[in-house]
């Protein structure tokens, strides 16, 4: 546990990030054209680099990120704001490049207008689920990983990619408890205690074929009414049980040679945290995940992971995986559009 002046001036850090990014979100909402630019030339570091979904991947600089993710994606949703439901910030457990990081989620929403990546227009309200984990440092933004749900706004627009789910994809709500947006800090063991939640169900997935059953395996770190919030391809599922039926059990046997956990950030401030990595994990398709043959090309996943603890388990989790890579790495291309 921080001392007093450990305290305080680890309270003081946090909320220095938390400033710079909802700053920078508010800007970006607000900005269009060359204010983007001026935007991520005020926010960001000169280096700044910012990962994200396919078809865009890594980008270098905040001129890019304007000029193929967000000038594009504004043109096509007129009066884009976002809803976040969740907003914290910590430390990276994992080490790694100096300063704090800001997680947000929620969706960004607005009207579908005009077509977005061949995706065509509805002329109704639309919502791109998202994540955004961003590292600030020296005062800017120095790097975003911003990870967001293209299969489902292609649902919304009436071309789904994906074939039947194994559960059931909604427009996601953000946590049972309307507790989520941690603007203020959160004394630091509340974070410390959801990050051993959250380290001990990771170590729990790494004992694949332990000889554990599933529903027993998961109830060590999940409460039995847990609510697993996952993307457009697999879907949402509620308690262990449909859990394991429904996303857990099938996933599981439809991959083998499982790459280690490989997580860029992982962190948590008082009862919600979460991880990303790029990738996260490897795996090979022995067939069977989407309804989709296999393949002996290993697949990556690049994922997002958020959640929710109450007392000593783990109550939601919010989802966002990279499917379209994923079965770009397998030989399908979904989006059939190539780098932006």
């Amino acid at each position: 546990m921080l001392d007093y002046g450990q305290e305080t001036a680890f309270v003081a850090e946090l909320d220095a990030a938390k400033a710079v990014v909802r700053a920078h979100h508010a800007g970006l909402d607000a900005a269009r054209g060359a204010a983007l630019v001026t935007r991520f030339r005020d926010d960001a570091a000169a280096d700044y680099l910012w990962r994200g979904f396919h078809p865009f991947g890594e980008l270098h600089g905040g001129e890019a990120v304007a000029a193929r993710f967000w000038e594009p994606l504004k043109a096509a949703m007129t009066g884009l704001h976002r809803r976040d439901d969740i907003f914290f910030a910590g430390r990276n457990a994992l080490g790694g490049e100096p300063g704090v990081w800001v997680v947000a989620m929620g969706h960004l929403v607005g009207l579908f207008d005009a077509p977005w990546l061949g995706i065509a227009p509805t002329g109704r309200m639309a919502f791109l689920r998202y994540c955004t984990f961003h590292r600030v440092a020296d005062g800017r933004i120095a790097e975003t990983a911003m990870y967001f749900d293209i299969p489902h706004l292609m649902r919304q627009a009436g071309c789904g990619p994906f074939g039947t789910q194994t559960a059931a994809h909604l427009v996601q709500p953000g946590p049972a408890t309307h507790d989520g947006l941690l603007h203020a800090a959160q004394p630091s063991e509340e974070g410390v205690r959801t990050l051993d939640a959250i380290e001990a169900m990771i170590c729990d997935l790494g004992q694949w074929g332990s000889g554990l059953p599933l529903e027993e395996e998961l109830a060590r770190s999940w409460h039995d009414d847990m609510v697993w919030w996952g993307p457009e391809g697999i879907g949402s599922t509620f308690t262990i049980e449909r859990y394991a039926r429904q996303h857990s059990g099938p996933f599981r046997a439809a991959f083998a040679d499982r790459s280690p956990t490989n997580h860029v950030a992982r962190l948590a401030e008082g009862h919600y945290g979460g991880f990303f990595g790029w990738p996260n994990f490897t795996a090979r398709h022995r067939g069977g995940f989407m309804g989709m043959p296999g393949g002996e090309t290993p697949g990556e996943f690049r994922v997002i992971d958020l959640y929710r603890r109450r007392g000593d388990k783990l109550a939601e989790n919010w989802v966002f995986i990279d499917l379209l890579h994923f079965w770009k790495t397998q030989g399908v291309d979904y989006l059939g559009s190539g780098p932006v």
